[in-house]
């Protein structure tokens, strides 16, 4: 291409260039008070959510993680009917559920809730507590999911127990892994499938050598290889 053929073609990027300014020009000055409410307004929204999150949410959090220490610590000595309903002076899970549902401890509420309703004997209600229950704690995750599957079993619904086992034993950690493992073969003998549970117990023995199950779990594949 020659200097001429190049310079020519410089100058028509240059009016192109040029043209699109002035349309952009041309549009804020025919748009100008809209764009400015449409600033104003993101404007308003992010000084508002910081403002909700500081002088609101924050506060909230706070009063929840209070509130939650009693009933915690009722929980923990195995207290539940005074953890789930509170002593008359401290809330129990329950009203935290109520009043900070929208909190981290309003909805870990909902775990301990269903826990102590598992200890209490309320089954149904353990399951719905802990149905709702979401966490991205995987330990916690796995503990609930373990939970329902007892509350499953003592209301002789095997399946469901199986299929909340082998969820809670999905999450690989030596802490819950082997216990739901245990769990799981033992639901798998009680619906007279002695693969799985041979599969179950032979996973803890595998994978999880050091965990107090693995112990005695030659016992367990020997029975279940048995039936």
């Amino acid at each position: 291409m020659s200097k001429q053929q190049k310079g020519a073609h410089a100058d028509e990027n240059l009016e192109h260039v040029e043209s699109a300014l002035s349309k952009t020009e041309h549009f804020i000055e025919e748009n100008q008070n809209t764009l400015t409410i449409v600033a104003l307004v993101i404007i308003a929204i992010v000084a508002g959510y910081y403002g909700l999150s500081k002088l609101y949410f924050q506060p909230l959090e706070n009063n929840a993680q209070k509130q939650i220490f009693y009933a915690q610590q009722y929980f923990e000595q195995d207290s539940f009917k005074l953890a789930l309903n509170g002593d008359g002076i401290n809330p129990g899970f329950i009203e935290i559920m109520d009043e900070y549902g929208s909190t981290k401890a309003g909805k870990l509420s909902a775990f301990y809730a269903g826990v102590s309703n598992l200890h209490l004997g309320n089954y149904e209600e353990a399951i719905s507590f802990l149905g709702d229950f979401s966490t991205d704690d995987e330990l916690i995750a796995a503990t609930a999911a373990g939970a329902m599957g007892d509350a499953y079993m003592e209301l002789g619904k095997t399946d469901d127990a199986i299929s909340q086992y082998k969820k809670a034993s999905s999450y690989d950690n030596n802490l819950t892994a082997p216990t739901y493992l245990m769990k799981l073969g033992i639901a798998y003998e009680t619906a007279n499938n002695k693969e799985e549970a041979v599969k179950a117990y032979t996973t803890i023995k595998d994978q999880y050598k050091t965990s107090s199950e693995a112990r005695q779990i030659d016992k367990y594949i020997t029975r279940a290889e048995l039936k």
